[in-house]
């Protein structure tokens, strides 16, 4: 959530950087409604100061055994106006806040302007592309020839957009969990937790999935009564949410966590993209990277953390690249985000694998997230950040395109064998 002060002085800035989003916002009624409230603030005050000056004035007319009635009823006519002053300004903050809730954070400087994903930035690339002398296949035709993915199945148990991992393909996608929560924990300073897979509301608004985007969640309803709880689309809501409504101490940032957790999206608008396979489900896992750090650090943090993410894929030797996200194409909450895309042999392209945003105070401001300097003792809202490492299904995927042989088998990278007893190769049965 944008600062209501920002908004209020930066108006012109506020419209160009959103409508930079393809987003059409219209300020004036914000502007109108803080103009009000602010009046009302000052009249308040003024009422308050004239309160206790008649309290004052009531207690010397006690003492002095003199009659205070009038002056009793004038007061009493003050502070009724004052609740009802106080009442106004609480309802035009609500709606304030109700506005602020539906804007976009403002992105960074060094974002490029653009309408879609054909003017992201690309920044680097890693590794080269796996060479076949064969037409290789994707990964649902593997892993259903290899007997390690059945889609029919999990179709019949749960509808479309499920899948069933079986035998050596189960295996691997445990593996690969306990391989990048590994990397992240003994390697690269991330402390590991395990959050609840259910989430109340205040939490989904805190990192900016409330209430805008309602529609790409699951909601849980019990007999006729929907409750106040929701199937996590990401990690990053219950990790980030840790800390909400607490202030840290400066000399704890910044903190580095790091979960493994299934994810649940509905994938609402996106019929028709990427039906086949494992690329877009309603349910898969992920080991999400999150980050609380001191905004005069957190551009920093965002560097390490991406690189962070990408150690996995450098470690699996899988080819892939980096790009900063154009404005058009970013997230509503994302300040900066770096997309991770692996090479997929079938599609002879990149695909997204991580996404690494920093959110600067949006989120923080949001769930009431701060802390308290050092020496200075001042308060203030910390910078949130987050990035997957990885989506697991995604990365399993990679492995079966990126590792496949002519006789339709996988070869298992070289790091992953110790997590799966040795085993070298997935053969056909």
């Amino acid at each position: 959530m944008l600062d209501i002060a920002f908004v209020r002085n930066h108006p012109d800035r506020v419209v160009e950087k959103t409508a930079q989003r393809g987003i059409s916002l219209k300020v004036e009624e914000f502007l109108s409604l803080d103009k009000q409230r602010r009046e009302l603030l000052t009249q308040a005050e003024q009422l308050k100061a004239a309160r206790n000056k008649a309290s004052e004035e009531i207690s010397v007319l006690k003492k002095m055994k003199q009659d205070a009635s009038s002056k009793i009823t004038e007061m009493k006519a003050v502070s009724d106006r004052i609740a009802d002053f106080d009442s106004q300004v609480r309802e035009m903050e609500a709606k304030l806040r109700e506005w602020l809730l539906y804007v976009p954070n403002i992105f960074h400087d060094t974002v490029p302007v653009g309408k879609s994903s054909d003017e992201n930035r690309e920044e680097r690339r890693w590794g080269t592309p796996p060479s076949f002398d064969f037409q290789p296949q994707d990964h649902t035709d593997l892993g259903e020839a290899l007997q390690i993915l059945d889609f029919e199945r999990a179709s019949k148990i749960s509808g479309a957009r499920f899948a069933l991992y079986k035998g050596a393909g189960a295996r691997l996608e445990r593996a690969l969990i306990n391989f990048m929560l590994d990397v992240q924990t003994k390697e690269n300073g991330y402390t590991e937790v395990l959050p609840p897979f259910i989430v109340n509301s205040s939490s989904l608004l805190g990192t900016g999935n409330l209430p805008k985007f309602a529609e790409d969640l699951f909601r849980l309803k019990v007999g006729e009564e929907t409750r106040d709880l929701w199937m996590i689309p990401t990690a990053e809501v219950p990790v980030t949410n840790i800390y909400r409504d607490e202030i840290l101490e400066e000399t704890q940032l910044p903190i580095s966590l790091c979960a493994y957790t299934p994810c649940f999206r509905s994938e609402a608008g996106s019929y028709g993209k990427d039906t086949r396979g494992l690329i877009r489900q309603h349910q898969f896992n992920k080991v999400e990277l999150v980050k609380f750090a001191h905004p005069e650090r957190s551009y920093e943090e965002h560097e390490k953390l991406t690189r962070d993410a990408e150690t996995i894929l450098q470690k699996l030797n899988l080819h892939y690249r980096v790009v900063t996200l154009c404005s058009g194409d970013m997230g509503f909450s994302s300040a900066k985000t770096y997309d991770i895309e692996v090479w997929l042999p079938s599609q002879n392209g990149f695909r997204e694998i991580s996404s690494c945003s920093n959110f600067e105070a949006f989120q923080a401001r949001r769930a009431n997230i701060r802390f308290r300097s050092q020496g200075k003792g001042k308060v203030d809202f910390l910078h949130t950040l987050n990035g997957s490492g990885l989506a697991v299904g995604r990365t399993w995927l990679a492995i079966i395109e990126n590792y496949q042989q002519k006789d339709g088998s996988v070869v298992i990278p070289d790091t992953l064998r110790p997590y799966l007893d040795g085993l070298e190769v997935i053969e056909p049965a």
